[in-house]
């Protein structure tokens, strides 16, 4: 059950991730869930923590979305510079 929660919490997470950033008309779906997915996994390593946030695994609430959201951002701002040079 812990998968299937991971890929849509991850699609929606990336989804969202990539209209904030404006790469959404760039990557398709699958790349949205890997993004949301990946975002999410460093969000709750590094923010979490950080801020006294529960993680996705521990239920979805929404600051452990938020979290996820700003993890699914920051990775998609890292990509960004490397491919183009700016972050947008």
């Amino acid at each position: 059950m812990g998968i299937i929660v991971w890929l849509i919490v991850g699609g929606v997470v990336g989804w969202l991730a990539s209209i904030i950033m404006r790469t959404n008309a760039q990557q398709g779906i699958l790349l949205n869930v890997i993004v949301g997915i990946v975002g999410a996994l460093l969000a709750g390593f590094i923010i979490s923590p950080l801020i006294g946030v529960g993680t996705i695994n521990e239920g979805i609430t929404v600051a452990s979305f938020l979290v996820s959201l700003v993890g699914a951002i920051i990775l998609l701002a890292i990509v960004n510079l490397f491919r183009r040079g700016s972050v947008r």
